[in-house]
């Protein structure tokens, strides 16, 4: 198993390509001008001690002793053994809702933001347990399976927004339906969170829960938003340049729908919770989870990784020393020997 501890040093790598370019662009700067002064084998010959080539040679090699050394921050691991351990939690899915609604503010700093904080503090708190997360607007799809890796999870959940499902509704039916198929195979130990405002929902949102607490999974419900309800503001470069309106000219406030997430809460077996400004309601929900019973299950570890960091250092330094010692250039006592004509160096 290969890996990188320090993944955030390999976007440095990009700097490669841009000094690259940058360099190209002085040559044909420097060519220009070249030509400015006279023809190109006359301007040889008034400065023969200058080699083009150990300076294309030069740079590269500061390439090279640059991507060594980022190569090496980013730490390059072998993992030499694998474990196999066993873990006792239980298999979560998130259903996020990502419909426009879910960018009204009655929430600070908006509901979708807040959700996206929360789920991330509840991942943070995870141990044994497995996690997956779905977006869901009209349409329902599956952002992470169920996995362990909880970093893998909130690099996920940073890419939810609003826009990333075109078709809008609330299609909390077909989330819950998409959230049973991921689980695993264990009997015990699944549950399903869906965070939404519940506006627009689908007609079969009911059934699914009912199907899923027959399946023995637990369905709860967090609500995002406030009675009284809020406008969805519209973006346009990052700030808010009105806010939707309907067919009539009138702006549009979206509500949550209490009613109904309570409904599915009951008939999931779970519970409902409401957020608000001050909790957003997974506490509640976690606590809950965390009274279930714990499923066993296998995984699969990398242990005893080594570094391999030294290699690219050891590249990067012998770079760096060849560049020192090459001079741009031309040796005159290297010019005398010539081992393909060794008349000329008798005299």
């Amino acid at each position: 198993m290969f890996r990188f501890e320090h993944t955030i040093f390999l976007n440095l790598l990009l700097l490669l390509p841009v000094m690259l370019v940058l360099y190209l662009l002085y040559l044909r700067w420097k060519s220009g001008v070249a030509r400015t002064f006279g023809d190109r084998e006359v301007i040889k010959q008034l400065m023969p001690d200058i080699s083009q080539f150990r300076s294309h040679l030069k740079f590269t090699l500061i390439l090279i002793t640059l991507g060594g050394v980022l190569l090496a921050l980013a730490n390059p691991q072998v993992g030499s053994k694998i474990e196999k351990a066993q873990r006792k939690g239980v298999d979560l899915v998130v259903a996020l809702d990502v419909s426009n609604s879910m960018l009204a503010q009655d929430i600070q700093p908006s509901r979708i933001e807040r959700a996206r904080q929360s789920i991330a503090r509840l991942i943070d708190e995870l141990e044994n347990d497995r996690i997956g997360l779905i977006v869901f607007a009209g349409k329902a799809y599956t952002q992470l399976p169920i996995t362990t890796d909880y970093s893998a999870a909130k690099m996920m959940l940073s890419t939810v927004r609003p826009d990333m499902v075109p078709v809008q509704g609330t299609a909390i039916g077909q989330a819950i339906d998409m959230a049973m198929a991921s689980f695993k195979d264990e009997k015990s130990g699944k549950a399903i969170i869906v965070i939404t405002d519940g506006e627009n929902h689908d007609e079969d949102a009911l059934e699914k829960a009912a199907d899923a607490a027959d399946a023995g999974i637990k369905v709860y419900t967090i609500g995002m938003g406030l009675s009284e309800g809020a406008p969805i503001p519209i973006y346009k470069d990052g700030e808010i340049v009105g806010f939707k309106k309907d067919q009539s000219g009138s702006t549009v406030i979206t509500r949550l729908d209490e009613t109904m997430l309570t409904k599915i809460a009951e008939a999931g077996n779970g519970i409902y919770v409401r957020a608000s400004n001050t909790q957003a309601g997974l506490r509640k929900v976690f606590d809950e989870i965390s009274k279930m019973e714990k499923t066993t299950f296998d995984t699969m570890n990398f242990s005893d990784y080594e570094d391999r960091f030294q290699y690219f250092i050891g590249l990067a330094l012998l770079a760096m020393l060849i560049n020192f010692l090459l001079n741009e250039r031309r040796s005159k006592w290297a010019d005398k020997i010539s081992l393909f004509h060794p008349a000329k160096n008798q005299k």
